[in-house]
């Protein structure tokens, strides 16, 4: 039985588009730089599936003979969020980013929104998530006012003290914002930021929660759900598609959990087809937007023994798939994410040593690669590779 797991290191890029001076991103490298930054990356397992033969990566040697397939590949969509990263490695190519507020949200928004949940708001400025609790979470404790926050990503944040807004009423004030965040003004994701603490001290918890956008046309996910194929989303997979094409969703919330689950995924005896779409966050919500660097390169190494490790438990079928869904250079001055190139890895038993895929066009060849595995006929988004790789 086939599996195809497809595992996407989020925020993990490997060099700037050739428009990254349109975002401001001109000179980001997450992976590069960080190995810089570090005086190298010790990636033995990327490094044997042919990493070091993308770009020069300190501490990452270009083998030569590579174990798997690899290349790298460009953004065809504009922009360089989460969602449009994920949807385009699905099959979905946007024409038009999807709208940021560098100024905050027009007022109109904001007291349609005010309306609906009974109360003002505090905020509406773009900020660090980290920053804003810090600097309003006092008033927010006094009042009972929400929160409202953006960022340089088409996002709608809504942050709470856990202790004077519950997480459910929380999760319906963002119900309340989708329903309004629509047309014009369709964010990409309107997300639930729950804290908890004292002045001073304060630190938000794991309850958030995501609100996307539905895709607005069919993804590999609903063509493999019709043709019954096990689909399994780890991590945020769930909130990135609206759970649309998921058999199976396993909200894990930090990179541990997420390749904890994979491994236990990986084991089960292969009695059906599986595609698993793996998410591992930390890269970009726990170090990238800090500008962590020291703790972007330990994760980067976690993920290479995981990696191993998942490589270690395949069948003979399997197809393991590592890429990225943008950058999030944390050696540069920006907080935000950056608009790169992903790294592309492919391996497992039935997959040629030392193949170049190159440059490709577009994160949707993932989607006609996983669509021809299973036999999906009639799937014209992206060029598949898999031929190259069998």
């Amino acid at each position: 039985m086939k599996r195809v797991f497809l595992i996407v290191l989020d925020g993990v890029g490997i060099g700037e588009l050739p428009d990254a001076a349109a975002y401001g991103d001109e000179g980001s490298n997450s992976l590069v730089n960080t190995a810089k930054a570090v005086n190298g990356l010790a990636l033995p397992v990327m490094e044997s599936l042919g990493l070091g033969k993308i770009i020069t990566i300190p501490g990452v040697e270009p083998v030569k003979q590579a174990t798997g397939a690899y290349g790298k590949m460009a953004e065809a969509s504009p922009g360089k969020d989460t969602i449009t990263g994920h949807w385009e490695m699905s099959g979905i190519i946007l024409d038009r980013p999807f709208p940021v507020y560098p100024q905050g949200f027009p007022r109109e928004v904001l007291a349609d929104f005010e309306q609906r949940i009974g109360c003002r708001v505090l905020g509406n400025i773009a900020a660090s998530g980290t920053e804003i609790i810090k600097k309003l979470g006092a008033e927010h404790m006094r009042t009972g006012y929400p929160i409202v926050y953006t960022s340089a990503d088409s996002v709608f944040q809504i942050a709470a003290h856990e202790e004077v807004i519950l997480p459910e009423e929380l999760y319906r004030y963002c119900r309340i914002a989708r329903e309004l965040l629509q047309g014009e003004h369709n964010v990409a994701r309107v997300i639930a930021r729950p804290f908890l603490g004292v002045p001073g001290s304060f630190a938000r918890t794991s309850r958030r929660k995501d609100f996307s956008l539905a895709p607005p046309e069919e993804t590999i996910l609903d063509r493999l759900a019709q043709k019954r194929v096990r689909t399994i989303g780890v991590g945020k997979i769930d909130d990135i598609f609206s759970h649309r094409g998921l058999a199976e969703s396993y909200h894990t919330v930090n990179n541990q959990e997420t390749m904890g689950k994979t491994l236990e995924l990986a084991k089960e005896p292969a009695q059906t087809e599986v595609f698993a779409f793996i998410n591992c966050i930390d890269f970009d919500m726990v170090y990238g937007h800090r500008n962590d660097v020291a703790g972007y390169a330990r994760a980067l190494e976690e993920a290479d023994a995981f990696l191993g490790q998942l490589l270690s438990s395949l069948s003979a079928e399997d197809v393991v798939i590592v890429t990225g869904d943008h950058g999030c250079d944390p050696t540069t001055p920006s907080t935000d994410h950056s608009r790169e190139y992903v790294p592309l890895l492919v391996a497992g038993a039935q997959v040629r040593q030392e193949v170049n895929l190159g440059i490709r066009k577009t994160f949707a060849d993932v989607s006609a690669t996983v669509a021809e595995i299973f036999g999906i006929t009639g799937w014209t988004r992206g060029s598949s590779f898999y031929k190259e790789i069998l």
